[in-house]
């Protein structure tokens, strides 16, 4: 049985993994810290989570908490996850951080564009990228993960097939993403409150959102060449997550169906990859609560325009259930333990 600490625990992301961890045979929540409610009782502040009435919030002692878990998920907030990280890889553990901390290779972008400094610059040369159907090979190596951004996993593996089949013009590249308001985080905000979200639908970060740099990074490793993306994302007024259209020129002539070949080609044996019939799409509510994510692609004859359709859900596929995922391809679990579940309906 593996014993699992998470760190940050309040926050959406740690309340999901909370949930999935619940039904996972192979592992048992041991710690789990929140510097404003540690001493509360877990269930005090989350009821729904009663599996785990015995359990604490506590302070994130990082010596302490060193021997109460053999996997360590960081689910804090940007720029407070390195040293915490760095401590317990340096000590021997694994580690999947669910920040952005650790997901830019290289210090320089990081910096750029959440304006720190990156101070442990050789344990992040040590970190694997965790999209399994991109780097399942090195996620069974690796100690250190860092768990994708959810707007990037709905990008890149909308894309992963149409690039590396040389399918599109890698310059054409247009990414409109939709994400419900629990991307932003559980926080006191007026710009996702309900009174400010509800019945309304806008874009936000045109060319300046933080995800850009990560889903450039990933694609230009799998094109072998740098690439520019025009992306975009906006706020939905629903709770969870994410539609992706994707807009990219074809390099030749093709029609739908020989694409949708690539697509399940590619993904054909992949657990939690879903392609969609020619003429279906995906629909958020569909992966409502899942590990999955569905794809459709459309190819528009009049324009030779490749349109691709992605949907997951941020807190799971787009975060905690990718989390446990590459868990258990690190620790050599089935990969669909404790994920299997299926969207809720209606």
């Amino acid at each position: 049985m593996l014993k699992i600490a998470i760190c940050g625990g309040s926050g959406y992301t740690g309340i999901e993994l909370l949930r999935i961890l619940a039904g996972h045979p192979d592992a048992r929540v041991t710690a789990i810290t929140s510097e404003k409610s540690a001493g509360k009782r877990l269930t005090a502040l989350f009821p729904h989570l009663h599996k785990y009435q015995d359990l604490l919030f506590e302070p994130l002692n990082k010596e302490k908490l060193l021997d109460k878990a053999d996997i360590f998920f960081l689910a804090l907030p940007h720029g407070a996850s390195q040293e915490a990280v760095n401590f317990f890889f340096r000590n021997g553990k694994k580690v999947i951080d669910l920040s952005a901390d650790f997901r830019l290779r290289d210090p320089g972008t990081y910096k750029d564009w959440y304006g720190l400094a990156h101070d442990f610059v050789p344990t992040l040369k040590r970190t694997v990228y965790g999209l399994p159907e991109m780097y399942r090979n090195r996620i069974r190596k690796a100690r250190l993960i860092a768990n994708p951004g959810c707007y990037p996993t709905s990008a890149i593996l909308g894309l992963l097939p149409a690039i590396k089949g040389g399918l599109v013009d890698l310059s054409s590249i247009v990414i409109d993403s939709k994400s419900g308001t629990s991307g932003a985080g559980r926080k006191a905000d007026i710009a996702v409150s309900f009174c400010e979200v509800n019945e309304g639908f806008k874009a936000y970060g045109i060319g300046t959102h933080r995800h850009t740099p990560e889903i450039e990074q990933e694609l230009s490793f799998l094109a072998g060449e740098n690439i520019t993306v025009d992306f975009t994302p906006h706020l939905l007024p629903l709770d969870r997550g994410i539609l992706t259209t994707i807009y990219a020129k074809l390099t030749k002539k093709t029609d739908t169906v020989s694409v949708l070949n690539v697509y399940k080609k590619k993904y054909g044996n992949e657990p939690f990859v879903k392609v969609l019939e020619e003429g279906v799409y995906p629909n958020i509510k569909n992966v409502r609560g899942t590990n999955f994510c569905q794809l459709g692609v459309k190819v528009n004859t009049r324009t030779n325009t490749l349109v691709i359709v992605s949907a997951i859900d941020n807190l799971v596929k787009g975060a905690s259930g990718q989390a446990v995922h590459n868990m258990n391809i690190m620790t050599g679990i089935e990969e669909e333990k404790g994920l299997t579940n299926l969207a809720l309906f209606p």
